[in-house]
Order: structure tokens, then sequence, then C-alpha cells
């Protein structure tokens, strides 16, 4: 087979969750275990950082990979689902796996899965570990598909473990509360392994401190130790990404610090310390061009994180997580995220696939100065749509509903009857394609905003529609 041929079996053959949802999901591990022997155990030859959450896995594990790639490590990266090109998925330094790789895995193993009857992601968590271990990747950076507990990606014993935050989503498969959904994402939390909390949540926070006591794992929350300060840009500096700072608790205060390191005026960076000593960061702003107001979360979480890495035996420095940080887009090949796809009227792409997505993405909207606001929407049908409808903007807002390009993707013809409903009728389309060419047509191209916006599929055909 070709490259295209491979991925039209992998595409067509396999069961695949984002295509056909809940025919593809399996809550059993089984598969994969037996495909780790049978490959050889790929996942015991590398390190690894386990990221889990139901919002800003992604974000939080682009941030990662790229200041551990700027501090001159081999860094592999594991991501789901991807936008437009299925090697998006797997990464080493930012590349993707070459066509030839995927080819060759799939012809040595073809047989084997189809014997097991292996799902997409299946398949695909055989191909990046074996992968990065082929290639003696320093440390990889392997990001949840769904929960955690019974995910393909938690046959690893990371070095570190993180949980971003706990939200409703995909509850038919993870359960309907908070508690229940935090105990399935508390299942990659493994004995004696660090694990971070990005949000804290009075529903949920017991339930990983039990858990990370049973596993006689050190649990810290983000939250606890960390806020991140949202900064105007300097006046010098014409850009829309997120300028901010880094606020740590004083433990022995009691009080919220920046602290300047001593060595900044003189250019010398420092490495982070252990977690039972002060801890120093710049006193200066940070920037990064994922500048959703959400992000200020995330980072926090990537604070924590990178405080631990010297305890697992990797040093950053300052320098390196400003840099990291600032080049996480170019380092990663990180799409989605508040993305400016074109100008003249002002168009930009978010993912927001459930409720917290929607408020988050609302905060930053509330922040963009315009005066119309063209909304595309569209989502997949296992989403509480009409809860999400009720959350849009109704003031100086057109509404553009449509459907992403895979099965799951509810009807448009569903999704604009519902809005009806709720006194928000729009025009409906086909593609995100013919929506996005009426959007910018009916748009003032010097004063309003285009903004594409719902499942993470809708956001990937937008994104391929700039592409082509």
């Amino acid at each position: 087979m070709n490259y295209d041929q491979t991925i039209e079996y992998l595409f067509n053959s396999l069961p695949m969750y984002h295509r056909i949802g809940q025919a593809a999901y399996k809550a059993d591990i089984t598969n994969t275990v037996s495909l780790m022997q049978h490959l050889g155990h790929p996942e015991q030859r590398f390190r690894s950082i386990h990221v889990a959450g139901t919002n800003g896995k992604g974000s939080v594990s682009h941030f990662l990979a790229s200041v551990l790639m700027q501090a001159g490590y081999k860094v592999g990266l594991y991501t789901s689902p991807h936008l437009v090109d299925f090697r998006e998925r797997i990464r080493i330094n930012g590349a993707m796996i070459p066509r030839d790789e995927v080819t060759r895995f799939v012809e040595n193993h073809k047989t084997f899965m189809e014997s097991l009857q292996l799902s997409f992601f299946e398949m695909t968590v055989g191909l990046a570990f074996d992968y990065f271990a082929s290639q003696q990747v320093d440390i990889a950076v392997v990001e949840v598909g769904m929960g955690g507990r019974l995910d393909s990606t938690n046959v690893i014993t990371p070095l570190l473990s993180i949980i971003t935050n706990i939200g409703f989503d995909h509850t038919q498969f993870l359960g309907d509360t908070l508690p229940k959904i935090a105990a399935e994402k508390a299942g990659i939390i493994k004995p004696g392994v660090p694990v971070v909390i990005g949000e804290t949540h009075p529903e949920t926070r017991p339930v990983f401190e039990q858990k990370a006591a049973e596993m006689h794992s050190p649990i810290y929350f983000a939250d606890d130790h960390y806020r991140i300060i949202e900064q105007p840009a300097p006046p010098s500096l014409q850009s829309s990404d997120l300028q901010f700072t880094v606020e740590k608790l004083n433990v022995e205060s009691g009080k919220w610090e920046v602290e300047k390191y001593p060595g900044e005026a003189a250019g010398v960076s420092s490495q982070f310390s252990t977690p039972n000593s002060r801890f120093s960061i710049l006193n200066s702003q940070f920037s990064t061009p994922l500048s959703g107001s959400y992000q200020l979360h995330n980072l926090a979480t990537l604070f924590q994180a990178l405080q631990l890495l010297p305890t697992v035996g990797f040093s950053v420095s300052l320098q390196h997580i400003q840099r990291g940080i600032a080049r996480v887009v170019a380092d990663t090949g990180l799409h989605g995220r508040w993305e400016q796809l074109d100008s003249r009227p002002l168009t930009i792409c978010e993912t927001a696939h459930n409720a917290d997505g929607i408020e988050a993405m609302l905060h930053k909207l509330a922040t963009f100065p315009y005066k119309r606001l063209h909304l595309i929407y569209g989502c997949v049908n296992d989403k509480d749509y009409m809860k999400i409808l009720r959350m849009l903007p109704h003031d100086r807002t057109t509404y553009y509903y449509t459907q992403p390009s895979v099965p799951r993707g509810l009807p448009v013809a569903t999704l604009a009857e519902a809005a009806t409903s709720c006194d928000m009728a729009g025009q409906a389309f086909p593609t995100v394609g013919e929506a996005i060419r009426a959007a910018r047509a009916a748009a003032d191209p010097d004063n309003d905003l285009v903004l594409v916006t719902g499942s993470i599929f809708l956001v990937a055909d937008a994104v391929g529609y700039y592409s082509l």
C-alpha cells in the first residue's frame, strides 16, 4: 500500500470514534495491552508525561512539548484528534511522523490489528508509541483521548500525570456527575507518580485526594500555588498575543508574589527549584499566541507541572519557558485556539465543543471589539446543543449554522430548527466553507468579526478550507 491507500484503510476499515461515535468506543484497554505485547512493549521504552482533562489538555500538552523542545530535549507529542492531516497526532520536535513510517507500521501489523478488531484509536496509540520508542525520544507528552482509566493511552507509566479540569462532557461514557467523571480521569494516577490537578472544584477535589492517597502519589493543585495575571500589552507591541505575569503563593506570608530572580539583570537564567524550596520566576511579562482567557488556567497548570520537572530528571530554565510559551504554535503546529484564518473581515476559529468551552470562548469574545458578530456554529450529535445554543451571544449577532463533515455531525437542519425554537434563527449551510463565504460576504470588512466555533471537527473543516 502507498500512503494514501494506508490512510483510506485506516479511516474506512477501523472504527473511529470521532466519525461514528459510541459504536467505536471500547470501555476496555485489553486490546491495547495485547497490542503493546505484540509490539515488544514500546510504552516501556520511553519516558512520558500523561495529560488528561475535560478542557485544556491539548493546550497544556503543546505548551509542555514546546518548553521541553526549547530546553534541547527530543520530545514526542501524541494528541487527538487531528484537524487536517492524520500525522498531526504524532510528532517529534514538532515534525509530523513521516508518511512511510505510517505505511510501514500498517503493513507490518495489519493482520494482527484485524485479528483483534482494533479501533482506529487503539491502532494510532500503537503507532505513536512504537514510533517514539524506535526514535528514542527523551520524553513524550501523551494526551488522553477520552476519560483516563480506560483510555488506550493508559498503558504508560509516566513520570508525571496531569489532569487539567473536570466538566460535563462524554457523560454517556464517563458518568453524569462531576465526581464520577473525576474518578474516570483519576484513573491515570499511577503508584508513586506525582499528579498535578489544574483547577480545584469542591466536588472533585476529594476524589483526586483519595485516589492519590491510595496510589501513594504526591498531589499538587495548581490553583493553590499559582495564578496567572493577564497584563495589557505594552504600547509598542501591536499584537493579539496574551501577555501575562505569574504569581506564586508565598507559603510563609500567605501572600501572592511575583518574585524577581536575582541574576536576571546580569542575563543569567535559573533552573526551577524543587517543590519544597522557594520558587523564583522572572518579574517580566510572558507572551503566548494562545490568547483565549481560559489559557490563564492552563498556564497555571503548566507552571505547576514545570516546577516538578527537576524532581523527575528534567531541567528547564526560565529562558526555555519563556521561549516555549511564546513559540508554542510554531514549535508544535497547534491550530484552532482563537486562530486567525483571514482578515478584512477578521475571521477567527475557536474550538469550543462543550458548555465549558463555550463559556471560556465567550469570556474571550467579551474583550474583543467588533460592530457585529457573524457566528458560524456546528456540533456533533452527542452534545447538549440546546444548552449551548442558549449560551451563544444574542446582541449584534448574525447566525450561520452548519455541520462538521463527519458522520457524527449533527444535521444542520436539526440544528437550525432547534435554534429557531430558541429565537436564534439564522441561515443554514451544508458545509462550513459555504457558511464562511456567506458570512464574509455579509460582514463589514473593517468593523465586523466572523467567528467559527463549536466542534473541533467543524474547526478542522474551517482550517482545511483555508489550506486548500
